[in-house]
């Protein structure tokens, strides 16, 4: 039987940036993954009906293209296509008003008018430093190169979205950035909520809010064919339950929730290691409804329609109210929406004349409270006749999104709570999460710093620990 040098379980886009950095540097990596194909949460399957494609997990991925361990892998040359949407962002509010999130800082500053200034001054702590800031953000253990400019965006970064907003003039920009900072998955007055809404919109006006071409399953398939390319080999269908499911290798990476790695290791783990991962938390979760449409969403603002991504939540008061009764463990009656609507820019998600549309909202961890009702009714508030253009639908509670993929523990699509206390210092509080204390053995997975999202800085970081240590 083959020897490796490293093995990687798991095939999300941690695991695959991992095994890319390992393959890279010249030694052999095998990727395994346990379900069917590649991608973890970029996967894009026919949910409804023949012909609608849709992404099962995430859509729309500006930190794929900003993130520094996926910008430099040459996507584009293995068949990625990037699509960017007119306007990055659309938030349509209820007095028929709608704020536009345009790529131009400039521009966004014009629309909103008397908070234009503010929100240039807020957003240039961002846009400023450019990559270098997103680069210590996404690698927030590393010594920063320009501590200047992470102090002048932590400033206002560690404070509560909810009070940075309120201190807007208009019910535009504070709907913006609570729509933002409400990626976090948190109460918007939570302490560091902010920073994710500037980063996020920084993110938008440095790099677009792109969508992949033909969806997020082609970023999973160019990874494993640029995996492959430096001699990286990928199996699937193949569960890794404990220790003896493994070939044999040099070090394991493993792409996967800290409980599934116990259950892995097993007694081998410190008992120590075990009650501190015991004590790591898991944030609320997601239900997700996919819609195959016969025409576009017939939202009452026109300009709605010139974004992919468009956040359904009404006023920044709305939106705290909602993650605040998710927060609590309550299901809010006006949830907080994500809304992408990949087909009005990718005419290949969708036979020709209809469309398809992706939602989500927050939901307390493991939730099974069917909320399709809840978030339809929130769109038609918005796009009155919504309901009507609905051909087919597919609903995924908690339970549904965690047995797509493993890591979403209870619906968590961040791979655990993103609050301060979790940000850096996951699954344990450590200067090197990655390194778990078996010999040969490391951790990367969205529950290690940064977290969450369509990066690959948890694989790159992992992977650049096991080449320092055992395969120098």
């Amino acid at each position: 039987m083959t020897t490796y040098d490293a093995v990687v379980v798991g095939s999300g886009p941690n695991g695959l940036v991992a095994a890319i950095e390992i393959a890279r540097a010249g030694r052999s990596v095998l990727v395994v993954e346990g379900a069917p194909i590649v991608g973890g949460g970029l996967r894009t399957e026919e949910l409804t009906a023949p012909g609608y494609r849709h992404d099962v997990c995430s859509s729309i991925h500006p930190l794929g293209v900003a993130s520094p361990a996926m910008r430099g892998l040459g996507l584009e040359e293995h068949g990625v296509r990037w699509v960017q949407p007119d306007a990055p962002l659309a938030h349509p509010l209820p007095d028929g008003r709608a704020a536009i999130l345009e790529r131009s800082l400039a521009a966004t500053a014009d629309r909103l008018g008397p908070d234009g200034g503010r929100w240039t001054r807020l957003l240039r702590t961002v846009t400023r430093p450019g990559p270098t800031l997103v680069d210590a953000l996404l690698d927030p253990l590393s010594v920063p190169r320009h501590p200047i400019d992470l102090a002048r965006y932590g400033v206002v970064g560690i404070r509560g979205a909810q009070s940075v907003a309120a201190g807007f003039e208009g019910a535009e920009a504070a709907a913006l950035l609570a729509g933002l900072a409400g990626h976090s998955i948190q109460r918007l007055d939570a302490p560091a909520t902010a920073g994710f809404g500037l980063l996020l919109g920084g993110l938008a006006h440095l790099v677009g809010w792109p969508l992949a071409a033909g969806g997020s399953q082609t970023i999973a398939d160019a990874l494993v064919a640029i995996l492959r390319s430096h001699g990286g080999e990928v199996v699937t269908d193949r569960w890794i339950a404990s220790v003896d499911d493994l070939p044999p290798s040099r070090v394991v990476l493993a792409d996967t929730s800290p409980g599934a790695l116990v259950g892995i290791l097993g007694d081998r783990l410190p008992s120590r290691y075990v009650s501190r991962v015991g004590r790591f938390r898991h944030g609320p979760g997601v239900f997700k409804v996919d819609w195959a449409l016969d025409g576009p969403v017939p939202w009452s603002h026109p300009e709605v329609s010139r974004a992919a991504t468009v956040h359904v939540g009404g006023t920044l008061g709305e939106i705290v109210a909602a993650e605040a009764e998710v927060a609590a463990g309550r299901h809010p009656e006006r949830p907080f929406v994500l809304v992408a609507q990949t087909s009005l820019f990718d005419a290949s998600r969708a036979p020709t004349g209809r469309h398809t549309l992706w939602g989500y909202c927050h939901v307390p961890n493991g939730s099974t409270v069917d909320m399709t009702d809840r978030i339809e009714a929130q769109i038609e508030r918005f796009a009155p006749g919504f309901r009507d253009r609905i051909v087919a639908r597919h609903a995924m509670d908690t339970t549904a999104v965690e047995a797509h993929d493993p890591n979403y523990v209870g619906g968590d699509i961040n791979g655990g709570a993103a609050d301060l206390r979790q940000i850096a210092l996951r699954p344990v509080p450590s200067l090197r999460p990655w390194i778990v204390p078996v010999d040969g053995w490391y951790l990367c997975s969205s529950s290690t710093p940064p977290g969450g999202g369509v990066h690959g800085m948890c694989g790159w970081r992992a992977a650049r620990s096991a080449l320092g240590r055992e395969l120098r």
